[in-house]
């Protein structure tokens, strides 16, 4: 005689069902992430497969693949870029360099000392002035472009490198990050230790509170470098001389020129691929610092 097995409770079914839920769940995030994967390569393959193409070849061929003489078209065309005009897109890398590296480097420090100020010392006015700081978080920095260019004009810096360095320095984000993670990281007992040991504050800033909030001082730097870099606005109000253009807007200058000089096309987009290369440098050399320096603030 046989017995009616006894029907599964609410918790089995569930668990019954969970592998098969698990699987389709990944499988979904998977194609959402390989989906925004494509979106987001698909310029820079264009990009690097146009710039192996002469000027007739880029709207008479495949946009996404390669031609037989890519590879040599690419030095070609490469060579011509940094030859164009006596090397000046040579002149427009080295302005980024040291536009987005010494004013990310500068801006860095400024903003971990504001932040390390704002998160260890009690003064009056604290929570006021980090209120302000979280407003200008909210504040595009082209809404500030031509408040800018009236004060700069004013002191006659307008059509120099300070135009464009000198606010760079400024990012009211990496003094919110600063402070967040200054708070977390940095204990008050370390520091009234070294206090007692006869460091200084400045010393004690330097050489024990920014080890300890190196994850986060690399993050700023990276947001610092990647938006100065990419910076376009603010150059094309303050400066007028090309030997102080940014490559951002030196290849916007040469794409306003294609119709007068179609040879420009080519090395505008060879120009886009070369200036983005310095970038996907400093995220990958920098990408675990500010993976860490993300998780550890979030949970902290």
């Amino acid at each position: 005689m046989t017995t009616a097995a006894a029907p599964l409770t609410a918790a089995e079914k569930a668990h019954s069902r969970g592998p098969r839920q698990n699987v389709m769940s990944r499988a979904a995030a998977m194609l959402v992430m390989g989906v925004f994967t494509l979106y987001f390569l698909t310029p820079i393959w264009w990009l690097l497969v146009t710039s192996t193409k002469t000027g007739s070849e880029i709207t008479g061929t495949a946009p996404l693949w390669f031609t037989p003489n890519s590879i040599s078209t690419f030095f070609t065309n490469l060579t011509g870029l940094f030859q164009y005009q006596d090397g000046l897109f040579v002149k427009w890398l080295v302005n980024s360099a040291l536009y987005a590296g010494a004013g990310a480097l500068l801006g860095t420090i400024i903003a971990a000392m504001c932040g390390y100020a704002l998160a260890k010392y009690e003064f009056k006015g604290r929570e006021a002035i980090f209120n302000v700081v979280l407003s200008g978080v909210l504040v595009p920095a082209t809404a500030l472009a031509l408040p800018l260019f009236l004060i700069f004009s004013e002191v006659n810096l307008t059509n120099t490198y300070w135009a464009v360095f000198l606010p760079s320095l400024v990012s009211p984000f990496g003094v919110y990050l600063a402070r967040i993670y200054a708070a977390a990281s940095v204990p008050g007992e370390l520091l009234e230790a070294a206090r007692l040991d006869g460091s200084g504050e400045v010393r004690t800033f330097f050489t024990v509170s920014t080890r300890l909030m190196a994850p986060a001082l690399v993050t700023i730097f990276l947001f610092q470098f990647v938006a100065i870099w990419n910076n376009f606005f603010l150059p094309l109000i303050m400066l007028r001389d090309q030997a102080l253009f940014p490559v951002t807007l030196g290849l916007y200058a040469w794409n306003s020129q294609i119709s007068q000089i179609p040879e420009l096309r080519t090395y505008v987009i060879i120009g886009a691929l070369v200036s983005i290369v310095p970038l996907i440098i400093a995220f990958l050399g920098l990408q675990r610092f500010w993976s860490s320096g993300l998780g550890a603030g979030s949970v902290k």
